[in-house]
This record gives structure tokens, sequence and C-alpha cells, in this order.
């Protein structure tokens, strides 16, 4: 009898090191080899538990892919690349990039991927949150590392994905602050001295992200209809290299020592001096010759629902025709230094308008109106929102109104007055409990019941002989 062991069979050893080895066919590799993976152990029992665990991953196809595994920074940067810049947004994509540079590399990025535990993750959480992160940032950090975790599982590249046995921090949700009816008339009423006050009538009246309104084209809009359609929104997107070699085009730039304590160099900048380059930097896109992809850029809004089309109320249309003539006026006066960007909301030249502009405005106009100061988000948004459930819409409406893909995220955009609360409360206690008609008497209204102020004669002992003999 051939003493040759059976296709798929595993071998056990006492090898002359002094060392038990065990030998596991798991399959064929992508060159057509045999895939057979080697494990030891001091002890024949734990050698034995280690094969039979490779036969187990093996018999339920989870078994990690062969070849040396790599190391977490490796893997985000091949995840990011080629994988996430498939489907992210460009901002989203920004976004992963830079918390994957300065949160996740530094915390575990030269740990192998396989040999990653979930002890190295809490460590980090714990770091940054002792850093002055907010609960929020190291929350959206796990996230980004679950998913490119999740992916390199389903590749085979890890048996398990480690972040979904670590809890994140626990993140209160921010509560809204719309404006008030009062606060948004007076917001408006500041917004009418400057000539962006139909930007703000559309933000605030309609509810309109600043991209949103910002990214407006007059091609877009249909008055006679009386409709908005906000196929595009305006952003601002990080350069990108266009030539063959980023690190070399950005190298004057580069900065691989961190800065002194008494730098001078990034004194004005609002989040103190950036971190040190890495040694493979390939940042300092703005300065290549090549540039693309960066800048104020039309692109689409996230979702197919942020797109639908949104009723203008009638009152708003004759504003929209006296803006339209300012504007067809404004480019006849700028003549050859006009740049057409067919925008609802440009500046003097036909450029579209500056986020950052139109942000440090909405801080102003806060000022003038004298209203406490607020996100963007709660001027507008909110406010539409909030405004439209006192008017006594109902939610589903709000929600096509806003363009939500679901109604419990409207929930969230709507916040319930106070006054309307109690209002609400003292038409239910008339409900359960409806006010007493009294009856009148010749001599007036009746008066109620009075108090007694004679106390009985009886005594205790005497009130429980005479309750004795009753029974």
């Amino acid at each position: 009898m051939s003493p040759r062991k059976p296709n798929m069979e595993s071998s056990i050893y006492f090898g002359a090191d002094g060392w038990w080895h065990g030998r596991v066919t798991m399959g064929v590799k992508s060159d057509g080899g045999p895939d057979r993976r080697h494990r030891r152990a001091r002890t024949e029992a734990e050698i034995k538990r280690k094969v039979r665990e490779l036969e187990r991953q093996r018999d339920q196809g989870r078994a990690p892919a062969a070849g040396r595994k790599p190391t977490v920074a490796a893997w985000m940067e091949t995840y990011l690349t080629d994988i996430a810049s498939l489907k992210l947004k460009p901002r989203s994509l920004d976004d992963y990039w830079s918390k994957t540079r300065n949160d996740i590399i530094p915390g575990v990025g030269k740990h192998r991927i396989d040999k990653l535990q979930p002890e190295h993750l809490e460590r980090m959480y714990r770091a940054m949150l002792d850093a002055g992160h907010a609960p929020s940032h190291v929350l959206k950090v796990h996230r980004i590392l679950s998913r490119a975790l999740k992916i390199a599982h389903r590749r085979r590249i890890v048996g398990e994905n480690v972040a979904t046995l670590v809890d994140p921090p626990s993140v209160d949700e921010t509560e809204a602050n719309p404006f008030t009816r009062e606060e948004a008339k007076a917001f408006l009423e500041a917004a009418a001295k400057r000539p962006t006050f139909m930007r703000w009538i559309v933000g605030v009246g309609m509810g309109f992200r600043q991209g949103e309104t910002l990214g407006l084209r007059w091609s877009y809009v249909d008055l006679e209809a009386e409709l908005f359609r906000p196929e595009w929104q305006l952003q601002r997107l990080t350069w990108r290299h266009g030539c063959a070699d980023p690190h070399a085009c950005g190298g004057r730039l580069h900065r691989f020592e961190p800065c002194p304590p008494d730098c001078t160099a990034h004194k004005g900048y609002k989040r103190g001096c950036p971190k040190p380059c890495t040694r493979t930097c390939t940042r300092h896109a703005s300065t290549c010759p090549e540039r693309k992809e960066g800048g104020l850029t039309f692109t689409r809004p996230k979702t197919r629902k942020s797109r639908n089309a949104v009723p203008i109320p009638p009152v708003f249309v004759p504003f929209l025709h006296d803006h339209k003539a300012q504007q067809d006026a404004a480019r006849e006066t700028a003549g050859e230094l006009w740049q057409e960007h067919d925008v609802v909301f440009s500046r003097p030249d036909g450029r579209p308008l500056d986020p950052r502009a139109d942000y440090g405005e909405f801080k102003e106009l806060l000022k003038e109106a004298r209203i406490d100061d607020r996100r963007l988000y709660d001027g507008s948004r909110h406010t539409a929102g909030t405004i439209l459930n006192e008017l006594g819409v109902d939610m589903p409406t709000i929600m096509e109104i806003l363009r939500h893909t679901q109604i419990s995220q409207t929930r969230r955009y709507v916040k319930g007055r106070s006054h309307l609360s109690k209002d609400a409360m003292r038409r239910m206690g008339e409900f359960f409990v409806p006010t007493p008609s009294l009856p009148t008497s010749p001599a007036g209204p009746n008066p109620g019941p009075t108090e007694t102020r004679t106390e009985t004669a009886d005594t205790r002992t005497a009130r429980s002989l005479r309750r004795r003999r009753i029974r």
C-alpha cells in the first residue's frame, strides 16, 4: 500500500528542531500551484488544534488569501485609491484620505492587517479622545476603518473584521437651533439691504443647502411652471495632481520635520501648524502645473432624491424676475469681463458666489439681525422644516420639500416649539378633564366648598367602638 496521503489531507509531524509542524492544503494559488499552509507548536495537542482551525476555515470558505498580508497603512492606501474612489463623491473621498493620514496611519498603520486586534483600536480611540478630538470625529474614523476591513474580509485577506468587536464612543446628536418666525423675518430684513437678498430668500424660505443654492442655474429654473430643479451643487474640491510623479512635483513644499514651538510661518492658521509630510507624500497638488479636478466645481448632489424639483412659492416669482433683470444689466455693464456660468446667484463678473464668503456673510447677517450665533444649516434647512411644521404641513410633504430619502431624517430636521407643546397639552387636558359648569344661585355664583374649622367631639376610641358594634 502506498504511504502517500490522499489529496487535501493534512499532515502532522515532529521536526528535528523540537517543534511540532502541521501542513494543510487549502486549495490552489493564483499561479496554479498548490496552496499549502504551515503551522507549528510546542505540543502535539496545540498543533492539532491549529490544523483543525485551518481545515475548518477551508471547509467553510473563510480561509484568508495566500501571501504575506499588507500593513494597515498599505491596505488603507489600496482601499482608498482603487476601491473607495469608484463609489465615493470627491468631498467624501477627501475626508476619508484626511482621516486616514492624520488618525488611522499614525495610530495603527504599522500593524499587519491580519495581526490587528480590538485592543489596538481601543487604545487609538482613547488617545484621540485624550488629544481633544470630538467623539463624532472618532466615530467617523471608526466607520472608515471598519469599512476598509470589511472589504478585506470579503476578499479573504483577513479572517475577521476586528472593528466589529469594538464599541466606538457614543455621540450625542447635535440639537437643531432653527430660527423662530420673528428671527427669520429679522434675518431677511437685514438681508434685504444686500444684493444677495434672493440667495437668502431661497436658502431660508425653501430650505436649500448652501451648495444647491449657489449651484442653481437658470437652465434648471422654470419661472412659468414655478419650479426649481437642483440638478447641480457648487463645491470646493481639493486639487489633484495631473503629472506622472506627484511626489517629485511637490518636492519644494515637502516638510518632514514638525514645526518648532515658536513657529511664525503658520501663525495665521486657525488649526495650528500642519502635520509633517510622510516620506511618500503626494500632496501639494495646488502648485502642480497640470492640476485637475479642484477649486470651485459643479458636482451632482449625493442622492437622486436631492435632484427632485421643488415648487417655488408664487410670491417669490416677481422677485426672481427682478433679480434676473438686475443680473442682465450687470452682464452688460461688465462687458468682456463677464464670465458666463449661467448661475442664478453670481458675483459682479458672472462667477459663482464663493461658499466661504457666503458663510461669512451669513455670520454678518446674524449680528445685524441681533440673532444668537448658530450654524448655517440651522438658519436654512432646519428653519424651513420647522416653520413648515408650525404652519400645519404634514411630515411626508415636508420630506418631499426638503428632498429627504427617509422620513426619520426629516423628523430630525423639525424641532418642536415650547409654546406649541404647551398649547397642545392644554387642549389634551381639556379633553380628558372638561371644565365643570357650576350652577348659579340668586345670590350670585356658587362660591364652592368651604373649609370646616370645627373638630368633631368623638374621640378615636369612641369611633372604633362604634365600628365594632356595627359589625
